[in-house]
């Protein structure tokens, strides 16, 4: 621990020094906003099809998912009820099989821990809803409140149409992924999970006598997913803490976000020595009482503009479908949906099937249906109750436009102009705004909650970089070292960074994410019928 410290505090202690240049943020952001666009446009490379332009990335999720719910027969439905049985702890008892057994050494087969060698219950580290909580602690976040507001600023309400879409088969989606994290996962002598896309797409696709491409596609995946964890997983989370605080507290000067970046950095250090145990215990209790706060604060709102709840829902199907001038044509609309609903609850992206992996089970099953509820939770619930919290703030009188233009940027891709004043606004400060309409003073909760998302996300995300990082370049303490210190140096990157440059950035990584995942996917869905199968099974057993 001490060791740690002092690497941390050798880390810190030149940015203390650098942060009292009064051009430290725009230097940083110089440096970043480069490769953030080039980056950007590199995954977000595009295919003509009629007369539009569809990145490939956003079609290879859109058509996964849709196969995904059609061929295991809409589970975002049919499996809903048992998700929340599982996560209540309804069959833990078939799970954890006979738990009077002595714990039993693990045997590895060919980098694999077959059924007849030991209990797979007695693996795992975390409970189901503990891996829920640590895996939504990634999700919901800064996505939920910053990036709605950014869909809604580029897309108009129509965006959000598309993004509950997305959230519904995108439900299919991480019920494959995360059962296929389970089913596949590493468990080292001391009980210790090591799983994820990267350990299912080389060990699946071996079984399917694939090894050489599973191992490229497991390599590709492991080494964006760092870049995803230091992206959106961490530079947007510190960006728009930093934005936040700075904005309430009228911070001003160069070194601002620096500042505000090393205290979150500091913060985040000290959590993420403890690995996925530490995590989980601090997640579980941060998620539920800081999502049940942002919830409970979109209800007050939309019950208090109940009366435009009718225009409100009209805006978001219309602009659907039919989407006001400026915006882009329909295409662009779902696109712009269908993109931040991806950043937002990452399926298809895989990074939570590595948090889903260190669950206590038998049946990996078990996992993908518990984890069916995430983008559930995360776009179709609270993204939707956000969008609808902007859209009121932007109704006055009938008017539906009244405080910004839709689809009308600012001074960047991501920022509206206010009609008022003609300031440029964007993602966390416009969704501020539109609570403190209503409910006066709650910018300064709504700050805490945004520090809290932030924080939860960025170190959930710093499990997922690791557990690739260590699929890179071993186990060892010193690796795990250099990992932490690069992610915290990002910590520190994001908060001095633009928006619009850490935003490109963000995307990007996490979007690049989807195309060694489902490719992967697409070749072992068989696999999750066959574990669905066991998992209903063992269930239908015990009523018997």
């Amino acid at each position: 621990m001490k060791k740690y410290l002092l690497s941390l505090f050798t880390l810190i202690l030149p940015f203390l020094i650098f942060a009292q240049d009064k051009g430290i943020d725009e230097k940083i952001n110089d440096a970043f906003m480069p490769v953030a666009s080039w980056w950007e446009g590199f995954v977000l490379t595009s295919i003509p099809i009629g007369e539009y332009n569809i990145p490939i990335v956003v079609l290879l999720l859109v058509l996964g998912a849709t196969f995904f719910t059609i061929y295991f027969k809409f589970p975002s439905i049919t499996k809903f009820g048992l998700a929340i049985n599982t996560v209540r702890g309804k069959y833990d008892e078939i799970e954890g099989g006979n738990k009077a057994e002595e714990h039993v050494a693990v045997n590895i087969v060919d980098g694999d821990l077959p059924d007849t060698i030991r209990d797979e219950s007695k693996e795992g580290e975390v409970s189901h809803f503990q891996a829920l909580a640590t895996a939504v602690s990634g999700t919901v976040g800064l996505g939920n409140i910053a990036g709605v507001a950014v869909a809604i600023a580029l897309g108009g309400p129509g965006a959000t149409f598309w993004m509950i879409i997305c959230g519904l088969i995108g439900m299919s989606t991480k019920f494959v992924e995360c059962t296929l994290g389970v089913k596949y996962r590493d468990v080292d002598s001391s009980g210790t999970v090591y799983g994820g896309p990267m350990y299912y797409l080389s060990k699946g696709l071996k079984e399917r006598n694939m090894a050489g491409f599973g191992k490229v596609l497991g390599a590709i995946f492991a080494i964006l997913c760092v870049g995803a964890s230091f992206g959106g997983g961490n530079a947007f989370q510190s960006n728009q803490a930093a934005v936040q605080l700075s904005s309430l507290f009228n911070l001003e000067g160069g070194a601002t976000g620096v500042i505000i970046g090393v205290v979150l950095a500091i913060l985040v250090g000290i959590v993420i020595i403890g690995g996925i145990k530490r995590i989980a215990k601090i997640t579980e209790k941060i998620v539920p009482f800081m999502a049940g706060i942002y919830v409970l604060a979109c209800l007050v709102i939309i019950f208090s503009n109940f009366s435009y709840i009718g225009d409100a829902f009209g805006l978001i199907f219309s602009g659907a479908f039919t989407p006001m001038a400026g915006l882009g044509g329909l295409v662009g609309v779902l696109i712009v949906g269908f993109q931040r609903a991806a950043f937002s609850n990452e399926a298809g992206a895989g990074s939570a099937a590595i948090a889903h992996s260190a669950v206590k089970t038998k049946y990996p099953a078990s996992e993908g249906v518990v984890a069916l509820l995430e983008p559930f939770i995360d776009t179709v619930v609270i993204c939707t109750m956000t969008a609808l919290v902007i859209i009121f703030f932007n109704i006055d009188g009938g008017n539906l436009q009244s405080v910004f233009q839709y689809g009308a940027a600012g001074e960047s891709s991501s920022s509206v102009l206010l009609n008022a004043t003609g300031e440029s606004v964007g993602g966390v400060d416009l969704t501020s705004m539109a609570f403190d309409s209503v409910i006066p003073g709650f910018s300064y909760i709504l700050t805490i909650a945004i520090v809290l998302f932030a924080f939860s996300t960025m170190i959930s995300w710093s499990y997922y970089g690791l557990q690739s990082w260590k699929y890179l370049f071993g186990k060892g303490k010193n690796a795990d070292l250099v990992y932490k210190i690069l992610f915290l140096l990002f910590v520190v990157i994001g908060a001095a960074a633009t928006l619009d440059a850490v935003i490109k950035f963000s995307d990007a990584m996490i979007l690049a994410l989807v195309f060694p995942n489902m490719i992967g996917l697409l070749f072992l869905f068989p696999k999750v019928r066959d574990e669905m199968k066991k998992y209903v099974g063992a269930i239908r057993d015990t009523k018997e």
